[in-house]
């Protein structure tokens, strides 16, 4: 993990202490998402992950909207190490309406549909915060495999905004394309 990361995680960690709260106000979501500049890959930078990722390396998103509206994913990634065995899932995003894009079911498995929210996005959509409103889980993800300081502190604010514990946080190892 980068000190720059570390600390970042440390200074949010801090502003937390004490402010945990069993109920949350419902997500501020970065809508309105323009979903075609929103497809394509998104490299994962930290995450709180879910037991699939635990130890991913080199994890990538990929989304392609579909001509139904719907939108096809690859989430791919090595299990361990960078050499790791390769994994690959298939999940399908289906947008809510009325949430000006930024809120999908994403399904792993027919018929249910995991929480999806896009809580940040930078206006040139070179990174994004993805949560869920149970606060269990979120990814920090960008369109390249490394994200700036002041990126990432922005990308934290949004992150401890929303009331996860950004000592949770994993960093994802990268490597350069």
């Amino acid at each position: 993990m980068s000190s720059s990361f570390k600390r970042w995680v440390l200074l949010c960690s801090l502003l937390l202490t004490g402010c945990a709260s069993v109920s949350h106000p419902p997500l501020k979501l970065a809508g309105p998402v323009d979903l075609n500049r929103f497809m394509g890959d998104w490299y994962v930078i930290a995450h709180i992950p879910t037991f699939i990722e635990s130890d991913a390396t080199e994890a990538v998103e990929s989304y392609r909207l579909d001509a139904d509206g719907s939108i096809a994913t690859t989430f791919r990634f090595r299990k361990g190490a960078k050499n790791g065995p390769a994994r690959e899932y298939h999940p399908r995003g289906f947008v809510v309406s009325g949430t000006d894009n930024a809120v999908w079911g994403m399904r792993f498995v027919w018929p249910f549909r995991a929480d999806y929210r896009i809580i940040g996005l930078a206006p040139d959509y070179r990174w994004t915060v993805i949560g869920r409103e149970a606060r269990d889980y979120v990814w920090l993800m960008a369109r390249t495999p490394r994200m700036s300081e002041v990126d990432v502190a922005q990308a934290m604010r949004i992150i401890t905004a929303a009331g996860y514990d950004p000592g949770r946080l994993r960093q994802v190892p990268q490597s350069l394309p």
